[in-house]
């Protein structure tokens, strides 16, 4: 029988039909019809198992390359074979959980194919006891069994090297225990999935991939791409001045359905979701029932993915510092029933998007990459191999949305979320005015949205002084957003092309966003919303300040009061003053000392455990 098809990857066709004809051709001699050996890399063709359990082991375990002559699978039987045969049943083998590694690390072994090194130490760590005459524990499966431990923990790496030291000194002498945490780095880093880095235009007009992956400077700015010296002003070749950190999403989709349990999480919506009509998880939205409606095909498949994207500046080298500010970009898989799918664990770093200036409405720039594979998901899918199930299909990913805060917002959305306009929703009918002696926008209108004949809509004198007859405007969807931005040509960098267009600086539409490139983005009802916290968080603060009168925190002050006098409303708030000073008079939410204290020792009872 040919046996070329062991060496393929597991993914692959030629594996998948290499898998049916084994397995059609060992029921076929077997003497027991119903079960045969499984000659898969745990089972070691010792085990009787029946069909479908062959298959998942075939795939999930990976086959027997050693295993050459099938003599319990039809094949002759020599006395040679008997003694090879004899030698493999009496190795030492490693025990269950770290073959489970071993399996993962097969999966990815086609993205290190250029350091096969590391494989070959790696399975010599996998068979390597501990210490002399240890049965129980490798040097590979000991490390994973810490490590696990340091994660979960959150043991720091300082401390994680005090402990290999004091258990290496602990353990028998030739022990294989690394003593440091980058001894132990160097035998784990084959466990690990592939990132990229890609170089970037220090003005963030390009990456420098695919066509442009071999030139040395931008060619829209003419900024080189390398790092220049600090004493010498001289460029130096191979170090980039700015990189894109990529995490590629389609490998860890597929190894989280190589694990059983994974695979069972993630079709939560359809198998366990309680149907009330409450509104518990993303899968009660309209925006998921959208998505069925429009493309059946898609929601059809339980198991293809909901994803949500999330983004915002942070400064790792300190809380208050604004001096640098690199930007992560995270992966929601909203497959996952509600009390995992923002466990850590669960969240996917995809990109990090490196300092020391943010990218603002450049950050279209550097989603490239992974609007590439959002777009291969969608549009063809990879195969993928279901653990729970046992078997492969097509899997496919939809993006719902993305959620940030509102100055992040504009940048993935492309439009401006300052000045006159600066809701995207209503666009060019934003109702705003500027208040001259707050120096800020204001935007009013709010009474509009309520109903016809709503008895506030009537009220003047707790407003503006003015009825209000007007009717909401009609939020713009993603359609007509797409066809007024799609012929415009929009600037991209941070310096030359700034200017391209001069009718662009009055627009508040400042880019065309990246993800409609996505076929279905203009589609969606609700592309970006806004985060929970900062919205509750800042309303809250704003409030509880102006309530409890806190200097710096109060909203009523001075400014405000001769605003409203500039409004021509409100005329019994407006500050007054005598020879020596101006006050401001006491409005109806304006509290007794007494008052403050019975909410500040409200707070604080809320705030206790």
């Amino acid at each position: 029988m040919e046996k070329s098809w062991m060496m393929e990857n597991r993914m692959s066709r030629e594996y998948e039909l290499g898998v049916e004809a084994f397995i059609q051709f060992g029921f076929r001699h077997a003497k027991d019809s119903s079960t045969i050996r499984c000659p898969c890399l745990k089972c070691g063709n010792r085990l009787p198992q029946d069909e479908s359990t062959v298959r998942y082991h075939l795939y999930a375990n990976g086959i027997d390359q050693s295993y050459k002559i099938w003599f319990w699978h039809g094949k002759s039987f020599t006395s040679e074979t008997s003694c090879n045969r004899q030698a493999y049943m009496n190795e030492e083998t490693v025990d269950d959980d770290l073959f489970h590694v071993i399996n993962m690390v097969q999966n990815v072994r086609d993205q290190f194919s250029e350091v096969p090194n590391t494989f070959d130490n790696m399975f010599d760590d996998a068979k390597k006891p501990l210490f002399p005459g240890c049965k129980r524990f490798t040097k590979l499966s000991a490390l994973i069994r810490l490590y696990n431990l340091k994660v979960r923990f959150g043991w720091s790496n300082a401390s994680f090297s005090e402990l290999l030291a004091t258990i290496s000194e602990l353990l028998p002498e030739n022990n294989k225990m690394s003593i440091s945490m980058y001894e132990a780095k160097k035998t784990l880093t084959a466990l690990g999935l592939s990132y990229q880095k890609i170089d970037a235009c220090p003005n963030d007009c390009c990456l420098y991939s695919k066509d442009l992956a071999n030139i040395s400077r931008c060619p829209k700015c003419n900024i080189s791409r390398w790092k220049t010296s600090k004493n010498s002003n001289e460029e130096i070749k191979g170090v980039a001045a700015k990189q894109l950190w990529y995490f590629p999403i389609v490998p860890r989709f597929l190894r989280m359905f190589k694990n059983s349990e994974y695979a069972k999480h993630l079709c939560w919506h359809a198998n366990d979701k309680k149907v009330d009509g409450v509104l518990r998880h993303p899968a009660d939205t309209p925006s998921w029932r959208l998505v069925d409606h429009l493309w059946p095909d898609f929601g059809f498949e339980p198991r293809n993915l909901r994803l949500g994207l999330s983004t915002d500046g942070i400064n790792p080298y300190g809380d208050l510092s604004t001096k640098y500010s690199c930007w992560p970009v995270i992966a929601t898989i909203y497959n996952l029933p509600p009390w995992l799918c923002m466990r850590r664990k669960y969240l996917m770093l995809t990109m990090l998007i490196s300092g020391p200036k943010q990218p603002g409405y450049d950050i279209s720039v550097y989603l490239a990459p992974l609007i590439d594979d959002l777009k291969l998901m969608w549009e063809e899918g990879v195969q993928c191999f279901d653990a729970h199930r046992n078997e492969r299909f097509t899997l496919r990913a939809v993006l719902l949305w993305t959620i940030n805060d509102f100055p992040a917002y504009g940048n993935l959305c492309g439009c401006s979320v300052k000045g006159y306009k600066a809701c995207p929703i209503c666009g060019e009918e934003t109702s705003s005015i500027r208040l001259p002696h707050g120096k800020k926008n204001a935007y009013m209108g709010h009474r509009k949205y309520l109903p016809r004949h709503h008895p506030y809509r009537r009220q003047k004198k707790a407003f503006d002084g003015n009825h209000e007859h007007g009717t909401p405007p009609l939020p713009l969807s993603g359609e007509t957003i797409y066809n007024r931005l799609k012929d415009k040509t929009f600037p991209c960098g941070k310096r030359s092309t700034r200017r391209l267009n001069e009718d662009i600086s009055n627009d508040y539409w400042k880019r065309i966003s990246a993800f409609y490139e996505l076929t279905y983005w203009k589609k969606l009802h609700v592309r970006h919303c806004l985060d929970v916290m900062h919205i509750e968080k800042n309303v809250l603060m704003n409030i509880i300040g102006t309530l409890l009168d806190i200097p710096g925190k109060s909203k009523d002050g001075l400014s405000v009061r001769l605003d409203l006098v500039e409004m021509n409303i409100r005329p019994e708030l407006a500050p007054a003053s005598d020879r020596s000073r101006t006050y401001i008079p006491a409005a109806c939410y304006t509290l007794s000392r007494e008052e403050k204290v019975s909410i500040c020792r409200t707070l604080s009872d809320l705030k206790a455990p």
